[in-house]
């Protein structure tokens, strides 16, 4: 039987699964709208998809590293409670491990990869949800490739909240990486250094920091110097080599990198859910919520 775009828009309203997943289910039951409903339901599908609209904005982060790959991942739940089960963590481990033997480019691209177990990274979780019980997404991922000159620094804040992964050049020394990773979480600084930071964001603190000087009745004549100064003190709070390093305020993370015969290519940060609009649920809701699954 054809299955035609009417009957996959159908089988969407009535399950809120995706199209593809629709269209397979119409594909696999002959066309059959009921068989394709319970096709969705015993995939788990259906019942991920009745979740799809509410907001997970928990989870955990996870950095894995295999020779000079890899991965830091961000993946949400709805709540703290599963961000700790013990099913939800395999998942995390699991989706880490396909990510850096794929190496997809987008999640778009991974959650339609075929899993070692056969499923495609979308039915995985899909079907991790309906065990569960709770919205889970995959929210983003960076895979980092590194030369045998350099090292990775991994590291992870109050179990998974924030999760850093940095690239140190000149050095294979992992604590070296890892103690700047630490200083990134603390801190969190936006780059690397001041010649990442674009023409438009350094002109737009210029005049804001002009018309503030202005605005304290400075003079016009020391105005342009003060601006100056106060634009330095700018890019410390933003560029990591010109921050105080957490571990030693009297030296500057770009001296403390230099004095081990580095230099920091990269890093990145997630923490678990900026961004996100999280729910304003109290924490006798959440229980309760817990409690009636």
């Amino acid at each position: 039987m054809a299955i035609t775009a009417q009957m996959v828009k159908e089988l969407r309203e009535k399950t809120g699964a995706g199209m593809m997943d629709c269209k397979k289910a119409l594909t696999e039951t002959n066309g059959d709208m009921e068989k394709a409903i319970d096709w969705l339901r015993e995939k788990g599908i259906a019942k991920a998809a009745k979740k799809a609209d509410r907001i997970a904005a928990e989870g955990t982060t996870l950095i894995e590293m295999e020779g000079n790959t890899a991965v830091i991942l961000e993946v949400n739940s709805e709540t703290d409670f599963v961000a700790k089960n013990e099913g939800f963590k395999t998942l995390v481990k699991e989706l880490a491990a396909h990510l850096l033997k794929n190496k997809p480019a987008t999640v778009e691209e991974a959650l339609q990869q075929k899993m070692d177990n056969g499923a495609t990274v979308e039915e995985h979780i899909n079907a991790a949800i309906a065990k569960i019980g709770e919205k889970i997404t995959l929210r983003r991922f960076e895979i980092v490739e590194k030369g045998d000159n350099a090292a990775f620094g991994a590291y992870l804040h109050m179990g998974g909240r924030i999760g850093v992964l940095t690239l140190l050049e000149g050095t294979t020394n992992e604590e070296v990486a890892k103690d700047v990773a630490m200083h990134i979480a603390a801190i969190n600084p936006k780059y690397v250094s001041r010649d990442q930071v674009s023409q438009e964001e350094i002109a737009r603190e210029r005049e804001v920091l002009t018309q503030q000087a202005l605005n304290e009745g400075k003079p016009e004549s020391i105005v342009a110097k003060m601006v100056e100064g106060r634009l330095n003190k700018f890019f410390e709070e933003i560029c990591l080599l010109e921050q105080s390093f957490v571990k030693n305020p009297d030296m500057k993370v770009r001296q403390f990198v230099e004095s081990n015969g580095a230099t920091v290519k990269s890093f990145v940060r997630y923490e678990v859910g900026e961004g996100i609009e999280k729910r304003q649920d109290n924490f006798a809701e959440e229980v309760m919520n817990q409690v009636r699954k």
